[in-house]
């Protein structure tokens, strides 16, 4: 899977902002420790002030590992 590739800068820049309406950016972190949005985000953006993110260069999604749940 595909996402969109952010600085630390940008993240803080859009971090929680509307990208549409009742749709607010959610930037997390990637197995490489690096921020990142899903393309669903950066393809319905239609908040101008926030367009840039159609330009962001687009990375393989790694995911964090899960911690294993402790069994009781």
């Amino acid at each position: 899977m595909e996402v969109r590739l952010l600085t630390l800068v940008e993240k803080e820049a859009i971090e929680g902002k509307q990208y549409a309406p009742s749709s607010y950016f959610n930037p997390i972190e990637d197995c490489n420790d690096n921020w990142i949005i899903s393309n669903q985000e950066c393809e319905n953006c239609v908040e101008t002030d926030y367009l840039w993110v159609k330009d962001l260069p687009i990375i393989e999604y790694c995911p964090k590992p899960v911690p294993p749940i402790d069994e009781l």
